[in-house]
């Protein structure tokens, strides 16, 4: 089965590429299996080793790997390239910890010596999405590896060239042919991965009815999983909050990634006694933002990453306006070339529209106005995602609490939403199941193993 590369800026053909057929991918799957047993057996240390060798070949091709990016997702190349630094980043906090975090834990129960020694898996098969094509893949792929399993990244086939890109990163790095396998490949292959006894683990980021299918599959074969899914993210402005500075910020994390990330803001919850004004700079400034080609450095919002993308943009803010909703600024598809959005405000919302009930993956913003805080965390409680959130306010402590009553995996106070490999991340209710990053994702894929000697 062939699939093709879009540059959703111009619509044109980047290439089409060849699938890994069922024979490929279970050699893929067995090679990886055979390296794991070398793998596992080197001192954390050397893989560490390896790692800061491949923070060093993504660094010294940061401009290819974020032009790669930009041309096949749209992502504007500031913002590409950042993103393989920030990989680069994350090999080297793994390249620093992992050796610390991976200690045995000493434990007093009554005998001579009891501990708990984490130990690799096996293959873990990632299904990663094409919304940060090298962060999402190697935020798995990088704490998977330190801790001595071997992986299969099986990416999103609207991404071919970035999984190939990344393939291209580890073998400068000089890994062990096997330890990362890219498979380009269909969904029946992930399913009948999952079903054998090639892999022994899978991590999906992606949205929740994936995730679902996924969960269902692996349990049902006692396969360990970690879910990463959709994100609804709650932006809480409290009435002390100086809205010159909050404003800015707003826009910021509304449009990360040009509108087309989980931990994007995408609802705006302001205490009524400022939401006219919150509301008047908010679409200023909106309205401020450079869209265009991604490729041009001044570009501060890119296209959507395909034709679907924009269609069920419209769609959401269509039906919501025909439910009472009013657009302030944007609304529709920018003309010409190309799979732009306006960047979007909505207001007059409430429960039941597509803008409020529906993950909005792109530059459209609805602002809700609430009557105080406990109304505010109320209804960004009320939601089935907690993946991330945040509360603006001049009170940090009263920040601090509110931030315990949100039901989210992360949440920042006076600061945008944001994912660091020394933190865990991840959500609760139907955003996922498991962390990844920090100690707690370096964990997830080990036998937490426990020995008593009597």
């Amino acid at each position: 089965m062939k699939i093709q590369s879009i540059n959703p800026a111009t619509e044109q053909l980047n290439g089409e590429f060849e699938t890994l057929d069922w024979p490929g991918v279970k050699k893929a799957a067995k090679d990886s299996r055979e390296a794991f047993e070398e793998w596992r057996r080197l001192d954390v240390s050397e893989r560490a080793g390896y790692l800061r060798k491949l923070a060093s070949a993504l660094r010294s091709n940061a401009q290819d790997y974020g032009r790669c990016m930009t041309i096949e997702m749209g992502k504007p190349i500031k913002s590409s390239i950042g993103e393989v630094e920030k990989c680069a980043w994350a090999a080297d906090v793994y390249a620093d910890s992992a050796k610390r975090w991976l200690e045995d834990e000493q434990v007093e129960a009554g005998a001579r010596k009891s501990f708990i020694t984490p130990q690799p898996l096996g293959v873990i098969l990632s299904v990663m999405p094409w919304n940060f094509p090298f962060w999402q893949a190697l935020r798995f792929g990088i704490p998977a590896l330190a801790a001595g399993n071997t992986s299969i990244l099986r990416h999103s086939n609207t991404v071919p060239m970035c999984a190939m890109k990344i393939g291209d990163a580890f073998a400068k790095a000089g890994f062990p042919d096997g330890v990362f396998e890219v498979a380009i490949t269909d969904h029946d292959a992930v399913s009948r991965l999952i079903r054998g006894n090639l892999v022994d683990g899978v991590s999906l980021t992606g949205s929740v009815e994936a995730g679902r299918r996924v969960a269902a599959l692996a349990g049902r074969h006692i396969k360990k999983f970690v879910l990463e899914l959709g994100g609804s993210d709650p932006f809480i402005v409290l009435g002390d909050a100086k809205l010159e500075s909050v404003c800015p910020m707003a826009v910021e994390a509304r449009l990360i990634n040009s509108g087309q990330s989980c931990i994007a803001a995408k609802r705006f919850i302001v205490v009524k006694d400022i939401a006219e004004e919150f509301s008047r700079r908010f679409v200023e400034l909106m309205q401020a933002k450079a869209v265009g080609d991604p490729m041009d450095e001044k570009t501060e919002v890119g296209p959507m990453a395909s034709r679907q993308q924009v269609e069920t943009l419209e769609s959401q803010v269509g039906r919501s306006v025909a439910m009472g909703a009013k657009v302030e600024c944007g609304g529709h598809r920018m003309p010409g070339k190309g799979y732009f959005f306006e960047p979007t405000v909505v207001t007059h919302v409430r429960p039941g529209m597509p803008v409020l009930n529906e993950e909005l993956f792109g530059p459209v913003a609805p602002i809700i106005a609430v009557k105080d805080e406990a109304d505010a965390v109320r209804i960004a409680n009320r939601s089935r995602l907690g993946l991330g959130a945040s509360v603006w306010t001049s009170d940090t402590a009263k920040g601090e609490e509110l931030a315990r009553k949100i039901e989210a995996g992360v949440v920042y106070v006076n600061g945008i939403v944001a994912s660091d490999p020394r933190l865990p991340f991840g959500g609760v209710k139907d955003s996922g199941i498991g962390r990844e990053l920090s100690r707690y994702g370096l964990l997830e894929f080990t036998n937490i193993k426990t020995v008593v000697v009597k």
